[in-house]
């Protein structure tokens, strides 16, 4: 049987401790004439390490046709290069900062956060020529304010597609991504439209074909109807720039990335049937009536599990995602809905390497039979349908988004939101008999364990 076989790094906290000793014990003048041509780890690079494990991912595609194999050596080609522009979007230049680099474990721990902070210590510097990762990362200039960016006048600066550079006069300037990345974009975009013209499923090749567009024109909207479209495909591939974290100055920018995937058809036939629930979910809601007054459509909204094939980009930095739930485009989201994939083989690996040693711990004995797999994937699925439940606009101004109003706090509140909400939908569907004889104490016992994962 034909596997693809990827390697994946997860977090564990299980060897979470830090250690603040320097690397060895150089005399001054030895010291300084390394530090002119290489750069020194501030920490013990193999404690840092210890965080994390490497994990074998299986993907069956011996279901795949020959079209659709050759389609995949594209769509990795594609994926990489999302991945090479993350790079300058998180740190800058990546070869000039590993040429600096010496040692074997600082290397492969600075690839691991795309960059020489540490995105489990606070994006502490773990290199001793770097300083704090800037809030902005390298969406912005270094030295710029908060107030310069309020005070600069131009309606492109709050795209999630624009870069904010400087004039020779020391001026702001925005420029879009498709500009800034052109030589990289190009690339990709010939990569998209090849795996298009091998695609045996035609919602799958227009949404490729739009979505080669959009990395041209940083106009995602036509491309994200055709994602939500496309319901027969069995490969599925997220590409270009998604998610807002790695801008914590503003939340405006989105990073670039990419999941390759592979739909688990005998999984997602049997989540179907929670997308019709989610109108009653939102009238079910604890809140007054002016914090539900949308209505999440059902028809749009899509639950799928699916195995991961490659991540690469903002979703393959430090600890890895297990569940998606895109599009982010409000409009898209309230005229089409979402679709929410769960990640199985990803967040197997996490519950058995990461969920249960931690309930082994913290769990009181009795009720570690309490944790499965099943409720941790039941709990993470509600987590992504209640990103949709709620308000996408303000109560009380219905023409700006909660996203804007929040901007850097939107993703902690956010989040916060979905793994509350998530458990409350899960007990209310329990009530409901939705959930057959399972035993609601499983999804709680095991979310608190996944409260400390």
């Amino acid at each position: 049987m034909l596997k693809k076989i990827i390697s994946v790094l997860f977090v564990t906290v299980l060897l979470a401790g830090l250690t603040n000793c320097t690397s060895g014990n150089q005399d001054p003048e030895s010291k300084k004439s390394k530090e002119e041509v290489s750069e020194e780890p501030l920490v013990d690079m193999k404690a840092k390490l210890s965080k994390y494990i490497t994990v074998t991912l299986n993907a069956d595609i011996s279901g795949l046709s020959d079209n659709q194999k050759k389609m995949l050596v594209h769509l990795f080609n594609a994926a990489q290069i999302m991945d090479d522009i993350y790079w300058k979007q998180s740190f800058g230049d990546k070869a000039a900062l590993l040429s600096k680099i010496d040692d074997t474990e600082t290397t492969e721990f600075v690839k691991i956060n795309y960059g020489p902070w540490d995105r489990l210590d606070g994006n502490n510097p773990f290199i001793s020529s770097y300083g704090e990762k800037p809030k902005g990362a390298n969406f912005y200039p270094k030295d710029m304010t908060v107030k310069e960016f309020e005070q600069f006048d131009d309606p492109d600066k709050n795209s999630l597609y624009t870069l904010i550079r400087r004039n020779e006069d020391g001026s702001l300037k925005t420029i879009w991504y498709h500009e800034a990345y052109a030589e990289e974009t190009e690339h990709a975009v010939e990569h998209l439209r090849q795996a298009a013209g091998l695609a045996d499923d035609p919602g799958f090749q227009k949404y490729l074909e739009l979505r080669a567009d959009a990395l041209l024109n940083d106009d995602y909207r036509a491309s994200d109807f055709a994602w939500l479209d496309m319901t027969n495909n069995d490969i599925d591939f997220v590409v270009g720039p998604i998610e807002n974290y790695e801008d914590a100055l503003f939340n405006l920018k989105a990073a670039h990335e990419s999941f390759i995937l592979l739909k688990d058809k005998e999984w997602s036939k049997k989540l179907k049937k929670y997308t019709k629930l989610l109108p009653d979910l939102q009238k079910a809601l604890p809140v007054v009536e002016k914090y539900k007054n949308e209505t999440p459509g059902s028809e749009g909204n899509q639950l799928n599990a699916y195995e991961v094939i490659y991540y690469a980009g903002d979703c393959n930095a430090g600890s890895k995602t297990i569940a998606i739930n895109l599009p982010n485009d409000e409009l898209v989201r309230e005229k089409k809905g979402s679709r929410k994939l769960q990640l199985k083989n990803s967040m197997k690996a996490k519950f058995d390497m990461i969920l249960v040693p931690i309930a082994d711990v913290l769990i009181n004995e009795e009720q570690r039979k309490n944790i499965s797999f099943d409720a941790f994937f039941t709990n993470t699925m509600f987590h992504e349908v209640a990103h949709g439940l709620g308000l996408s606009y303000l109560a009380d101004n219905n023409t700006v988004t909660v996203r804007s109003a929040l901007q850097n706090y939107y993703t902690s509140i956010e989040e916060g939101k979905a793994d509350i909400l998530g458990l409350f939908a899960v007990t209310e569907l329990h009530k409901k008999g939705e959930f057959g004889d399972a035993d609601l104490m499983d999804n709680y016992v095991t979310f608190m364990a996944s409260i400390f994962r």
